[in-house]
């Protein structure tokens, strides 16, 4: 039975939390952590997080893969566009990713797989529907971070038209899985996916 892509919906929420723990190293954990109130599981932050109906962190900029009705993977992506507020990004972890953006791209903030159907083709394919929903808003492209150590994927996003176009340092942070640089990667929109 082929693999299904599918919009996500308000009830896959935590399955959206589980795969961000899953592909960011431990930055949503720190992220929710700062949310939680007392007590409160991450998870549940996370999936309160994406249960909602507004904004770039809801379950409507995410693509979830199933298998007979299994969720197995999924993509969460948003469109950036420059920001003129003046916000200056004051958390010593997150400060050095405020500058980390390509205005007028769909940036994708999270890709995964459970592990039995990684390195099937379907990476690609969601990679695929980002540059469908980039071609459909006009965006100039997509882009994504990736960290140093994470010598599999940067791989992937390479052999996919992805170039690194800028670099920070992690601040280390005991809740984070890496250490070292995080990479700013960009694909133009004329760049074709492989076959």
């Amino acid at each position: 039975m082929p693999i299904d892509f599918r919009p996500a919906q308000a009830s896959d929420a935590h399955d959206i939390a589980r795969f961000f723990q899953l592909t960011s190293e431990g930055m949503a954990d720190y992220i929710w952590s700062k949310l939680a109130a007392p007590g409160e599981a991450l998870l549940s932050v996370g999936a309160a997080r994406y249960a909602r109906e507004q904004g770039d962190f809801s379950y409507k900029n995410c693509l979830m893969a199933t298998d007979a009705g299994r969720v197995i993977g999924m993509m969460h992506s948003y469109a950036l566009h420059a920001t003129p507020d003046g916000h200056v990004e004051t958390d010593p972890v997150l400060a050095p990713y405020a500058d980390m953006e390509i205005p007028n791209t769909l940036y994708i903030s999270s890709l995964a797989l459970d592990e039995p159907w990684r390195g099937q083709g379907l990476g690609v394919q969601f990679l695929r529907h980002a540059q469908q929903r980039a071609d459909a808003a006009g965006l100039e492209g997509l882009c994504l971070i990736d960290y140093a150590e994470n010598h599999g994927a940067r791989r992937f996003y390479e052999r996919h038209g992805f170039r690194i176009v800028k670099t920070c340092q992690i601040v280390a942070h005991p809740m984070l899985g890496v250490t070292g640089d995080a990479y700013l990667m960009y694909r133009p929109t004329h760049n074709l996916l492989e076959k």
